[in-house]
């Protein structure tokens, strides 16, 4: 933050008692551990602080200290509103537009309390009073470090703040392989590491903590379902309602599963297509790439999405062949950059 900024955001929370921590629908381990983090700043502050989360999480997540605190707006929604409206500050993290709160938008965008935007996603939307956006930031957890930093509060800070920003940090960059060659991702991941964190057991709680139903799902999409297109250096593969439901699919069941292609030589675009599981006609679409392929232009323009340069996101209302059909027209649309 610039000084202007700091003083800013310094005044903004010391006027404040009430505070909420948002962040988007469908929460990764960005957006749990950012909240958390910032949570655990406010209450060393002596500030009353809630973590509402739109709907559910991965239950990957739910091991991370304070987790069980966080307010589901999906579950609660009357407490929630009550809580949007005596708010005296709400802090918004890792999303853009007031969209990617979902059902959760109404509440936010009409509450008085004043704001802040915390993000690393490009073109922010959200009326705030003040905006941290930094695209280059490998993650919002990476910017909620720096800000407790230069406010001098890390020293006072626990495991209960460190934890969960290095497991964000960790989920949004693929464990350190994309977004994370700068110097100074490292400084942070030293000083985090002084708080006497376990970052193995982190990365184990997340990456080896699913079930033998998501194991077996992950065989059958890259043994039945991957389509790889060797011509273009890219993959997808879709998977119907029906297959989830057959595989017992929850929740945080299809994390990682479009990264795995990334492992065949050459591959520079992985692509998954997902039919929601309760909504007829809406696909959801993630994609992964590799160096300077911009899999970002190909969510706005195709997907309706948007994100990072190597991990974008998108949805479609379709069906899922209809969805198939525009993958590959998208996937020749960007042909050459891909060959």
């Amino acid at each position: 933050m610039t000084t202007d900024q700091l003083a800013q955001m310094d005044q903004l929370i010391s006027d404040a008692q009430t505070i909420l921590v948002v962040c988007h629908k469908s929460p990764d381990g960005d957006a749990i551990g950012s909240s958390l983090g910032m949570a655990e700043f406010l209450r060393l502050r002596d500030k009353d602080a809630t973590v509402i989360v739109p709907d559910q999480y991965p239950d990957f997540l739910s091991w991370m200290p304070n987790s069980e605190k966080i307010v589901r707006y999906d579950k609660h929604r009357d407490k929630c509103d009550m809580l949007f409206k005596i708010a005296d500050l709400i802090i918004c993290l890792d999303f853009n537009a007031p969209s990617r709160v979902d059902e959760m938008e109404p509440a936010l965008v009409n509450s008085a309390a004043r704001k802040i935007l915390i993000d690393h996603h490009l073109n922010p939307t959200v009326q705030a009073d003040l905006i941290i956006s930094h695209p280059e930031a490998s993650s919002t957890c990476e910017l909620v470090f720096r800000i407790v930093w230069q406010m001098g509060a890390f020293e006072r800070l626990t495991k209960a703040f460190a934890i969960p920003v290095y497991c964000g940090m960790m989920t949004d960059t693929g464990g350190f392989t994309f977004n994370s060659s700068r110097p100074e991702i490292f400084f942070i991941i030293s000083e985090l590491l002084t708080k006497r964190i376990d970052k193995d057991k982190i990365y184990r709680n997340v990456y080896h903590n699913f079930s033998c139903d998501r194991i077996r799902l992950m065989g059958y999409v890259m043994y039945e379902k991957l389509v790889y297109l060797a011509e273009y250096h890219a993959s997808y593969y879709a998977l119907t309602r029906d297959e989830l439901k057959r595989f017992h699919f929850i929740k945080g069941d299809a994390e990682g599963l479009v990264n795995i292609p990334q492992q065949i030589k050459g591959l520079k675009l992985s692509i998954s297509l997902r039919e929601d599981t309760d909504k007829p006609n809406l696909v959801w679409v993630s994609l992964r790439s590799v160096d300077n392929f911009p899999c970002n232009l190909m969510a706005e323009q195709f997907f309706h999405g948007g994100g990072h340069l190597n991990a974008s996101g998108g949805r479609l209302e379709c069906s899922i062949d209809e969805a198939v059909n525009i993958v590959n027209q998208a996937i020749i649309a960007f042909a050459d950059t891909l060959k």
